[in-house]
């Protein structure tokens, strides 16, 4: 498989992925939990069917230390019992927030409370961001077709 268009390459995409990457920069120097933002990327990814950012998020988040139970039950987070409050509120607002066409109204304000619960403003702040942005990464690299597999961890640091 090969993608419809390289975004390393072509002038556009790469000014512009630069500036996406530099916008992750700001939430990793957050104070959310680097388990969290991963957690919540992998989760937005496997809805979006982004393979190659569930192969990115999956292999760093491993390399960080994260156990292969947790990674593999995040896609059933909600029958799963190894994940904290915290995360499960952030897996849900993460959810939410991907799937926002499906729900007339946005984020339920339930939701949104529950996280609320869990996160300071800064933290929240940095949960939307990094929803935003894993979807804004996931959309063209469905477009584009980006295989997934390669990808070594810390490989764009």
């Amino acid at each position: 498989m090969e993608a419809r268009l390289n975004v390393f390459t072509n002038p556009v995409t790469a000014k512009f992925g630069k500036h996406l990457v530099a916008a992750g920069k700001v939430l990793a120097d957050s104070t959310l939990p680097f388990a969290t933002q991963e957690l919540v990327k992998l989760r937005a990814s496997q809805i979006n069917g982004c393979g190659f950012c569930v192969d990115m998020h999956t292999k760093d988040a491993a390399h960080a230390g994260e156990t292969a139970t947790r990674l593999n039950l995040v896609a059933a987070w909600r029958e799963a019992t190894v994940f904290t409050d915290a995360e499960r509120a952030a897996l849900e607002l993460a959810e939410e927030g991907t799937r926002i066409a499906d729900a007339a109204g946005g984020v339920p304000d339930e939701v949104w409370a529950n996280a609320a619960k869990y996160y300071d403003e800064d933290q929240l702040a940095a949960l939307v961001c990094g929803i935003a942005l894993i979807n804004a990464f996931n959309r063209a690299n469905v477009m584009i077709q980006q295989p997934a597999g390669d990808y070594q961890p810390g490989q764009f640091s």
